[in-house]
């Protein structure tokens, strides 16, 4: 009788520990499958430190050597021109020169044969820190027609030029409002947050300022002098 009480009690133990270790384990894989998702963002102001100018000359005659002349004459110009507005060689480069025909079609679009003119176009690039400069030469080298100059200029390019030390830093604000952000509703909810299960960056994004353009690609505006650099961050924690 005695030993059946003894069989009993053994077995109603293993019992209760059982049933404490299987509330034990179920709990901890409850909290295991408790992940909070969260998405953390930054945003830096830049101001462009590196202006791109490109422009081109262009050179026409009858003949080819009458379209290299008018070229010629017409760089002197643009490089005094220059020099007055503090560009020095040292900020320009010079592109070879190309030289082609411009062929007389007839209404059916078949050439006659003739040469219409003969055309000399010459590319430029200004590189400056001073980006306003930039932007008043991109203006201004238009006026240089009344001279008798020839010139056609792309829009200028703004260009920051320690953006790789940026990204890095906007990445980490990110991360760091992503954890925030966590904490908060955490709190909120009465639970503690647990350990970072996932993190994965978004694209970046660089536009003018105050812009809300948004690209799944990123952004890399070159058309603002005043740029914002945007990094977004998703992460999941674990909450205990």
């Amino acid at each position: 009788m005695r030993g059946q009480v003894v069989a009993a009690a053994m077995l109603g133990l293993c019992f209760v520990l059982g049933t404490a270790i299987l509330a034990h384990t179920w709990r901890g894989n409850v909290n295991a499958a408790q992940t909070l998702k969260v998405t953390g963002s930054a945003k830096l102001d830049l101001v462009s430190d590196l202006g791109l100018l490109r422009f081109w000359l262009q050179g026409q005659g009858p003949t080819a050597e009458a379209a290299w002349q008018d070229l010629e004459r017409q760089r002197p110009l643009v490089l005094r021109f220059l020099e007055s507005r503090g560009v020095t060689a040292a900020n320009l480069e010079t592109f070879p020169a190309n030289a082609w025909a411009l062929d007389e079609y007839d209404e059916r679009g078949n050439r006659t044969g003739r040469v219409l003119r003969y055309q000399n176009d010459q590319g430029f690039l200004i590189e400056h820190s001073d980006v306003e400069l930039i932007k008043q030469l991109s203006l201004d080298l238009a006026g240089l027609v009344t001279a008798g100059v020839q010139v056609r200029t792309n829009a200028p390019e703004y260009l920051y030029t320690d953006l790789a030390a940026v990204k890095e830093e906007v990445q980490a604000m990110a991360a760091e409002d992503a954890m925030r952000r966590a904490g908060k509703v955490a709190a909120a909810a009465g639970a503690r947050l647990g350990p970072i299960r996932d993190a994965r960056m978004g694209v970046l994004q660089v536009t003018p300022r105050h812009s809300t353009q948004v690209s799944d690609y990123g952004i890399n505006d070159n058309s603002s002098i005043e740029k914002q650099i945007t990094a977004v961050v998703h992460a999941s924690f674990a909450l205990r």
